[in-house]
């Protein structure tokens, strides 16, 4: 399996990001199925709330719990904010 080579104090070449995506198997992804469970819950709460809405990009229903929103739009409305709530961990 790749690992990351550094290439200065602090800094990494990303060049192989591609082969360790696809060479990582899914249980070494540090997510369980209890956190996608979890997350889903949490994305639900905040679509009910109105903390997470459609926008041109992302056109979803937000009383469709099958379909939508995408990735993109629960990462820029929900996980960003909560994440700087936090402090800004990672």
């Amino acid at each position: 399996m790749a690992t990351w080579p550094a290439i200065g104090p602090g800094e990494h070449d990303f060049s192989l990001g591609e082969e360790l995506h696809s060479s990582v198997t899914a249980e070494r992804w540090c997510v369980t199925m209890r956190d996608l469970r979890h997350l889903r819950k949490q994305v639900c709460k905040a679509l009910k709330h109105g903390e997470i809405t459609p926008t041109a990009r992302d056109a979803f229903d937000a009383r469709d719990r099958s379909f939508g929103p995408t990735i993109y739009s629960v990462t820029d409305q929900f996980v960003k904010p909560v994440t700087a709530q936090a402090g800004g961990m990672s």
